[in-house]
């Protein structure tokens, strides 16, 4: 059994990562698992930290269900290093996973949404030795929430950007930076280069 789970309090978007992933992988278990204890979206470091003791509990909980894998729903790997201490079963970050798969390619830019996520992404990206490969993170101006509220309007911002970071980055890759957008990459089937989605990118992952 694979559990996605979201730290974020908001229920509608665990439902778009678990829609997206059960199409992705039909013959798997999968379950998402919502942290209705953490803060409705995480945008920089201090929902990040709020929201890492109830995603451990609820870590240990899919584990002691029977997870065979786990996947953390938030593309800043909120608590990741954590989870993989708490748990025997492989815990996958969407974030890690993109970037890995990014770096397959090249080199990359990664589209987030508020310019406050900007330093955490950079952290991460330092940390698994990828600033060399990483062109630049670029804040869209896209609060996360929008994402799930008003796809119509943040999905175009979104690309907007990344069509920005193809004309001025050199790059061979975009590295979606937010959970919220798993349905970016289907509303721009003919984009200039690979659109990477983390939740993907861990399902990937899953099936190796």
């Amino acid at each position: 059994m694979i559990v996605i789970i979201n730290p974020n309090s908001t229920a509608a978007m665990t439902e778009t990562l678990l829609t997206t992933a059960r199409q992705m992988c039909p013959d798997a278990q999968i379950e998402g698992w919502t942290s209705h204890d953490g803060p409705p979206a995480i945008q920089g470091p201090q929902d990040g930290a709020a929201c890492i003791p109830p995603l451990l509990k609820l870590v240990k909980k899919a584990y002691d269900a029977g997870a065979s894998v786990i996947i953390i729903g938030c593309f800043d790997d909120t608590g990741l290093t954590e989870a993989r201490a708490l748990v025997p079963c492989p815990v996958i970050g969407i974030g890690q996973a993109a970037y890995d798969k990014a770096a397959q390619l090249g080199r990359f830019s990664v589209v987030t949404t508020l310019a406050v996520s900007i330093p955490v992404l950079e952290g991460n990206i330092a940390a698994l030795g990828l600033t060399p490969l990483c062109a630049r993170v670029r804040a869209s101006g896209v609060p996360v929430l929008d994402l799930d509220t008003d796809p119509a309007t943040a999905i175009p911002r979104v690309l907007a950007e990344a069509r920005q970071a193809v004309a001025e980055d050199d790059i061979s890759a975009i590295v979606l930076g937010c959970a919220g957008m798993v349905d970016v990459a289907a509303n721009a089937p003919d984009f200039p280069v690979p659109l990477i989605d983390g939740l993907r990118a861990a399902l990937e992952r899953t099936m190796q």
